[in-house]
């Protein structure tokens, strides 16, 4: 079977369905091509802290009002029991939300199942056996015999070869905590001597995301409870409350990765395909969703949807966002890891002055909702 599209896109996750979906919207023809037959099931949580300008996203593709989300309305950042704090408020940012935290689980079963209902070449369970770019098209051939041409071929499909990678030496380890008192509507940021250490409001408990040595972080992944728990509380200190419970302990590791060019020809780069990121920030999917607008976007105006003047226009437009926000997010995983005294108290003197200086913390927190532009 052969088939022409406009655009044909590799990965069916999040930021793949996200641009799928929007093309759609905008009368584009579109090849959605995932591997997985199911890309999320049964499994420890995966949170994700989605930022306000991602959840416009997902709610202008129509995938946003069956999730369930935790609003974050506060996020308190600090060294732990070294000096140094700032906090940022959703009504001091002028938002009704700083951010949202979801499963990454559900988001994927229901992006997943707004692509099979709204887009007809849908395709789950199958792979690209071959790529080759002609003048004018890219021609597919998959694993179950058919083709498509495609006037784009948009890689959304996660990290692959041809990616620049820098380990960090850490793991995220990540788990469900319960907490007394149960948790609310605050995001807490530690910066620990051992890495960064974050909790993040989920349906009254907290998601835990902790960057650590990845030895160390194995080591507390089979620790008993209650040796857990009393690390964490060390580490964290009392004011999100007493831990009391943990489940679902489990490690990744970490690793900066990058394409150098996002655009090659009639092929274009987005989310995790272009860019992996430290979680400190929880930055990761929310500039993926942005990758993915902004290519809907550019795709809506341009009268061949793989136009290669036009795909690397998206490409240049795209480059400030992602290397900002590539570097704060890397800044903040190396520059707030050690104990050394002197960092430590530069460390602090700065959060101290953005805390004291609102215009800047304003500035910053919707910088990170929202990337260099205003609302998507």
């Amino acid at each position: 079977m052969n088939d022409r599209v406009d655009v044909a896109i590799a990965g069916g996750g999040p930021a793949g369905c996200a641009l799928a979906l929007a093309l759609a919207q905008s009368g584009r023809s579109v090849a959605l091509l995932e591997s997985k037959v199911e890309i999320a099931g049964d499994g420890p949580l995966r949170p994700l802290a989605l930022s306000e300008a991602s959840r416009m996203i997902l709610e202008r593709v129509d995938a946003w009002a069956s999730l369930r989300a935790t609003p974050i309305l506060e996020v308190d950042v600090s060294q732990g029991i070294a000096p140094g704090r700032t906090r940022f408020d959703a009504g001091d940012a002028g938002l009704a939300a700083l951010g949202h935290v979801v499963a990454y689980a559900p988001l994927c079963a229901e992006m997943a199942r707004q692509a099979r209902a709204r887009l007809p070449r849908a395709r789950f369970g199958v792979e690209i056996a071959s790529i080759a770019e002609h003048p004018g098209s890219v021609a597919l051939a998959l694993t179950n015999g058919e083709r498509i041409e495609a006037s784009c071929l948009v890689h959304a499909e996660g990290s692959s070869a041809g990616m620049q990678e820098r380990p960090y030496g850490q793991s995220a380890l990540l788990a469900e905590v319960e907490v007394h008192p149960s948790a609310r509507h605050c995001a807490w940021e530690r910066f620990t001597p051992s890495g960064p250490l974050a909790l993040l409001p989920f349906e009254g408990r907290y998601a835990l995301v902790w960057g650590l040595p990845s030895a160390r972080a194995e080591a507390l992944r089979d620790a008993d409870e209650r040796a857990f728990l009393a690390e964490l509380q060390r580490a964290f200190g009392d004011r999100a409350g007493r831990f009391a419970a943990v489940r679902d302990r489990w490690c990744a590791p970490l690793a900066l990765r990058r394409r150098a060019r996002r655009v090659e020809g009639r092929q274009a780069y987005i989310g995790n395909a272009a860019q992996t990121l430290h979680p400190v920030a929880g930055q990761g999917l929310n500039l993926g969703l942005r990758d993915a607008w902004a290519l809907a976007r550019a795709m809506r105006s341009s009268a061949d949807a793989g136009d290669p003047a036009a795909l690397a226009r998206f490409g240049r437009a795209r480059r400030l966002d992602a290397e900002a926000t590539i570097r704060v997010t890397d800044f903040l995983a190396t520059m707030f890891d050690g104990d050394n005294p002197i960092a430590g108290a530069a460390r602090g003197a700065a959060m101290l002055a953005l805390d004291a200086f609102g215009p800047a913390r304003r500035f910053f927190a919707r910088r990170m909702v929202f990337g260099p532009s205003a609302i998507p």
